[in-house]
């Protein structure tokens, strides 16, 4: 099918979300039609803080936003691994300018809600973009050359192909896939903003640094070009399990769960005047993504916990890529969605394998575990920094638009 041929395509999106939007855009590029039904009365997205790295930027480059994006954003200069109560550095990693020249993107840091603010004005001014609020997915039927979607309003959306960008608890995927029980991961993650004149003498150079100790670990960057630092702190526990990013947490027990660590953790705490906490939770990995019309992006396929900073640059590159195999299909929807799952599964799987993974190494919980992680982590980025840098070449150096 010709690119100019794809607007006699409708695909209706389940998700406002960034992954959603994402896709939208990236389907609207192409000449679809696209629809997208959130389940919300506005579109915002909640949360606060996100690590656009060099693959993500690559695709949002592709779609003509990168500009936008780098206008509200920050530039970390280095990404960093200290110890959480000491404040002592194990690694540095060079960004910034260095960035740009490994990767060929840069690194940025952005507030969500500017993000899909940028999305979605972006989506809204191709003229091939609609959206439906106040709606929430029900169920789907496919049937002939269409997908029916039915919404909790006793509507039918109508279109030639259905994604599911509905994220953790999809039902879009809970339809393709059966019913399935997502995991707790015996973590719950805070999240703040706070201003950043209130903790700029506490902070070096701009960097995303992650403060590492027994059994929790935080995360710390600036936000909004340097006016705003954004916190992120996941504590191991089995008391609390509520899912979902709007439920208030309790200052004092944050600041309990980092009593004694470095001044700038500490510090940012104290400056915070509300937070937001939740249960991290996992889901085993799905054998398919896609069947006949349907198909599934982002957390509503492979859920990402925060500890790779990878969760919307995944659903970015699923988006680019999807939208360029249903533009590229011919006409043979099913195989074009086949055929996006064939190319996505093994690097999401791998991504989200490594964010399992940093969590035991963030968390190390005694003064030898510590030594025989950190130490060697140190000395490597001492003797050997370009070694330190190119562990993650595989996740920055990707490039979605042409793989």
């Amino acid at each position: 099918m010709a690119k100019g041929g794809n607007a006699f395509v409708k695909v209706v999106i389940a998700g406002g979300g960034i992954g959603g939007v994402t896709a939208a855009l990236a389907l609207a590029r192409r000449s679809f039609d696209v629809e997208i039904v959130e389940q919300a009365s506005a579109l915002r997205e909640a949360g606060a803080g996100l690590q656009l790295s060099p693959n993500a930027m690559k695709v949002f480059r592709a779609l003509g936003i990168e500009e936008r994006i780098a206008s509200v954003a920050s530039v970390p200069k280095a990404l960093e691994l200290r110890l959480g109560r000491s404040g002592q550095k194990v690694f540095s990693i060079p960004m910034g300018g260095a960035a740009s020249r490994r990767y060929g993107a840069p690194y940025l840091h952005i507030h969500r809600a500017d993000l899909l603010e940028i999305l979605l004005g972006a989506a809204k001014e191709s003229g091939q973009v609609r959206v439906r609020l106040g709606a929430r997915l029900a169920g789907y039927l496919e049937e002939g050359r269409g997908v029916r979607a039915g919404l909790d309003t006793g509507e039918i959306v109508e279109g030639d192909v259905l994604v599911g960008a509905d994220g953790l608890h999809s039902q879009v995927r809970r339809q393709l896939c059966g019913p399935d029980e997502a995991q707790f991961t015996g973590a719950v993650a805070w999240r703040f903003t706070a201003p950043a004149d209130a903790v700029r003498e506490h902070f070096d150079a701009p960097a995303a640094t992650v403060w590492a100790g027994p059994g929790r670990h935080a995360v710390t960057y600036a936000l909004r070009r340097g006016e705003l630092m954004n916190f992120v702190g996941v504590v191991e526990s089995d008391g609390w399990r509520a899912e979902g990013w709007s439920e208030e947490g309790d200052l004092t027990e944050l600041a309990a769960a980092f009593a004694g660590w470095a001044r700038p953790v500490t510090a940012l705490i104290e400056a915070a005047t509300s937070c937001m906490r939740w249960a991290l939770f996992d889901r085993d990995l799905l054998e398919r993504w896609t069947a006949g019309r349907v198909a599934l992006l982002g957390d509503a396929c492979h859920p990402m916990p925060p500890f790779q900073a990878q969760g919307a640059a995944m659903a970015a590159e699923d988006a680019f890529v999807l939208a360029r195999c249903l533009g590229d299909a011919g006409g043979n929807i099913p195989g074009a969605l086949a055929h996006y799952e064939r190319l996505r599964k093994p690097r999401t799987t791998k991504v989200l394998a490594s964010a399992r993974s940093n969590m035991g190494v963030f968390h190390r919980s005694n003064p030898v575990t510590q030594a025989a992680t950190y130490g060697p982590m140190k000395l490597a980025g001492m003797l050997l920094p370009g070694f330190v840098r190119s562990r993650q070449d595989w996740i920055y150096g990707h490039d979605a638009t042409r793989a």
